[in-house]
């Protein structure tokens, strides 16, 4: 069993724990491939999209989850996104030639703050905040956990330029059994290095951590890139102008507006028949990208 671009949910007999493991390797790239990101914020990035399908692997409802976190200064925001089919997606904005300092999690940002959305599809948007109150954003998620969620739980993140992994464990919401079997699990799941979630194969880290233990492995499910932009949800964005403004930004630009998606960098253009049959036709148009 491998862990490259796989999430592997796991639960311990007779304990009322359960774990997360997660690799992320083509995934990850493919995330990351549309901008240059400098070494410090394609890391921040990694930790951030393996925390984020390790939050989504108990997603119950068809829809999304997203962690994000921004603030003022150099490095504005980080931010990655699961859905329920494992589809992973992120991106990052700060300031060009600028270096992010390899610093404390909670110090990267001015008036930082952070976030976890859950975006069910037809249904209510929930978001909590989460304290930015750690050296790692892994602490930062536990204190979450901790307080919001009344629920002990241990993360473990870490992330190269090619490659990103974690690791969480975590007391069932109805644990029976006590506090002896979480703080049994937990202390041997902490020995657990970056080393070793970057370096080695599922099995390899299980045995090394549980092999007294009766873990019961459930089925894997493939972790992958995927943006779901499109010329219908960028032009539903325009409409936030008038046509009359949108036309006279066609004029001004060449006769067509044209808009990228922060995630893939797909650009999409819209000439002055498109954007009259946006404001005429229902709002909808053709996937259809060429120019009239």
């Amino acid at each position: 069993m491998s862990s490259s671009d796989q999430i592997q949910r796991l639960l311990f007999d007779g304990a009322d724990v359960r774990a997360v493991m997660v690799g992320l390797d083509k995934s990850f790239l493919e995330a990351t491939e549309h901008a240059n990101y400098p070494a410090s914020i394609q890391k921040l990035l990694g930790e951030l999209l393996a925390a984020v399908a390790l939050l989504g692997s108990n997603l119950k409802i068809e829809g999304r989850i997203s962690l994000q976190a921004q603030g003022e200064g150099d490095l504005r925001l980080l931010m990655a996104e699961v859905d329920h089919n494992q589809q992973v997606r992120a991106v990052a904005r700060f300031e060009e030639g600028h270096a992010v300092p390899e610093d404390r999690f909670d110090q990267l940002f001015e008036n930082g703050r952070m976030a976890l959305t859950i975006e069910p599809d037809g249904g209510q948007r929930y978001q909590g905040v989460v304290p930015m109150e750690g050296a790692t954003l892994a602490e930062c998620l536990e204190s979450y956990f901790k307080q919001s969620e009344q629920l002990p739980t241990q993360i473990h993140l870490a992330a190269s330029a090619t490659k990103a992994a974690g690791m969480l464990v975590q007391v069932l919401p109805a644990a029976q059994s006590g506090d002896s079997d979480w703080e049994h699990i937990a202390t041997l799941a902490s020995t657990l290095t970056a080393e070793e979630l970057l370096e080695l194969d599922n099995e390899t880290i299980l045995y090394r951590l549980f092999h007294e233990e009766q873990v019961r492995l459930i089925e894997s499910d493939p972790v992958k890139f995927h943006c779901p932009c499109s010329r219908q949800r960028s032009a539903n964005a325009l409409q936030m102008m008038s046509e009359e403004e949108l036309l006279q930004v066609a004029e001004e630009q060449g006769g067509a507006v044209e808009t990228a998606c922060h995630f893939c960098n797909k650009v999409y253009s819209f000439d002055s028949a498109d954007i009259k049959a946006l404001f005429h036709n229902d709002g909808a148009l053709s996937e259809n990208t060429s120019l009239h």
